[in-house]
């Protein structure tokens, strides 16, 4: 499976191209994807298509700069559920630490190592997309992202020592130099951040001792950071696209960047199936909604994708043996007073 990456990379990519007059629907879709996918910002999409995504618009508004400008849309909760456990890091080396980590949970393309020499710590970024691609878009707004992270943590004054990339300059970085704010080289060895490593020792401004444990219950429901399967990622596209009444197997498998049969063989390994998951789903969602009265069986049909209320009604008695009304009626009943 290639790397992927959620559709919150992309966020800011159509404010940016409305403001520098390019239009932004068609240019995703020749990198096959879908505009409205921007309105899911946890759905799964090939890391290549970004890539090759920023790379057209930047060709297309003659702006070689553009993933520069891209960054100063982003935001912190951007990170998603990532955000959640960064910001209540105690210090700076730590917060990074655990953006490192578990940076495959936001984009499993882009690869951060920290490292520190004397008073020198040195913020290195790859990215491996998973085809040949250009990616030079890609690493600046990785790189200018991650600098503004730091800006957030230790203050609007703070400077790197340097910014470093390894392709060529563009024709003007006045883009680059306004950003940053200090020296920016190009055909480097690396790119990345180099900053003072006792800036690392700043306390991080954000954190709140009291949501720690709070914090470290999320970081367990993650898992290891090496323990991401397919189930997992059909598991999340599905729980994302159910609502959408696009939830088909082929969907999921073009939202993982594969084709249905590559996606069957990697699930069947598993004893799992497109239709188990899906089932699974259906059913955790079946149970908490329609114990909930605000819920009518309409809406709850539409949005478990049932084509018909009598569809769901005869799925749900084959898994809690008895009628949506009848389980609602009980749980009533239980939730009532003695």
């Amino acid at each position: 499976m290639k790397p992927l990456a959620r559709y919150a990379s992309l966020y800011g990519y159509l404010d940016l191209c409305r403001s520098i007059g390019i239009e932004p629907a068609s240019l995703m879709r020749g990198a096959g994807l879908d505009p409205v996918g921007l309105r899911l910002q946890d759905r799964w999409i090939p890391a290549a298509a970004i890539a090759k995504v920023l790379e057209d618009s930047a060709a297309l508004s003659g702006y070689d700069d553009f993933g520069i400008r891209m960054a100063e849309h982003r935001q912190f909760s951007n990170l998603g559920p990532l955000s959640l456990i960064v910001r209540d890091e105690p210090d700076i080396r730590s917060a990074l630490r655990m953006l490192s980590r578990y940076e495959h949970l936001y984009n499993e393309a882009l690869h951060m190592q920290m490292t520190e020499l004397g008073n020198v710590a040195t913020i290195r970024i790859k990215a491996d997309v998973g085809e040949p691609v250009e990616t030079r878009q890609f690493i600046e707004l990785a790189v200018a992202v991650s600098h503004r992270l730091l800006a957030g943590f230790l203050g609007a004054r703070w400077r790197p020592a340097s910014v470093c990339f390894t392709h060529s300059a563009p024709t003007l970085v006045s883009e680059h130099r306004r950003l940053f704010g200090t020296a920016v080289n190009f055909d480097h060895d690396f790119s990345g951040i180099i900053l003072v490593a006792s800036d690392l020792d700043a306390p991080n401004r954000m954190s709140d001792p009291l949501l720690r444990p709070y914090s470290k219950q999320i970081l367990d429901s993650f898992g290891s950071p090496n323990d991401v399967t397919v189930a997992r990622r059909v598991r999340e596209s599905i729980e994302i696209l159910l609502p959408t009444g696009r939830c088909s197997a082929e969907q999921v498998a073009r939202s993982l960047g594969a084709d249905r049969r590559t996606v069957h063989n990697h699930l069947a390994l598993t004893g799992e199936s497109y239709s188990s998951i899906l089932n699974s789903v259906r059913a955790e969602l079946a149970e908490r909604m329609v114990g909930n009265s605000r819920h009518t069986f309409t809406e709850i049909t539409e949005f478990l994708s049932f084509s018909a209320p009598s569809n769901f009604s005869r799925w749900f008695h084959g898994q809690f043996g008895c009628s949506p009304r009848q389980w609602r009626a009980r749980q009533d009943q239980s939730d009532a007073p003695g």
